[in-house]
């Protein structure tokens, strides 16, 4: 099964079954923000499908968008937990273990950037998950962490929803 194949089953099946939406955009931010599983789930794809679909049906905005927010800030809060309890022995767990250039890439980033890394890191691919993982390995505090956690979040998930929202809006203002 293609990405594609597997994002059109979901968005389909938050179409027929709206009452799913809220715990469906949590699991996809979850995931997509989850230090190994991030890796594996095309939820963005996903997210932004779903954004549409609030444009399109009506399906309020807002407590989708607490979902995604949550969702999300929870993932990097794992990530962070089990960076801080794991330390160093994290890069011997896979997918880490075959992608041995992550780790560094996200270490470097978060040693010159801090909790500002962890805020931006939120919007940037493989560094999404990666990041807080190594912000626990290198024992950042908790608060200034969880701080840059829960902004990025309400932001990323604004910013993940809102396009497919303002898109069809826009579309059909423009189609008239």
């Amino acid at each position: 099964m293609s990405i594609q194949e597997a994002s059109d089953i979901i968005i389909g099946f938050v179409r027929n079954h709206e009452a799913w939406a809220i715990p469906i955009v949590f699991a996809l931010a979850f995931g997509e923000s989850l230090a190994f599983i991030s890796l594996l789930l095309p939820a963005t794809v996903v997210l932004l499908g779903i954004g549409a679909l609030i444009g399109k049906s009506g399906i309020a905005f807002w407590p989708l968008w607490a979902s995604a927010m949550a969702g999300a800030a929870l993932g990097d809060w794992v990530s962070f937990w089990i960076g801080l309890r794991l330390k160093h022995d994290v890069a011997r767990i896979w997918p880490l273990s075959r992608h041995p250039e992550l780790l560094p890439r996200a270490h470097a980033f978060f040693e010159r950037w801090g909790a500002l890394g962890v805020f931006i890191g939120r919007f940037f691919g493989p560094l999404r998950a990666a990041v807080p993982l190594v912000a626990g390995v290198c024992g950042m505090s908790v608060l200034p962490f969880q701080l840059a956690n829960f902004a990025s979040a309400a932001v990323w998930a604004a910013g993940i929803l809102a396009p497919g929202v303002l898109g069809v809006q826009w579309l059909e203002a423009w189609l008239g």
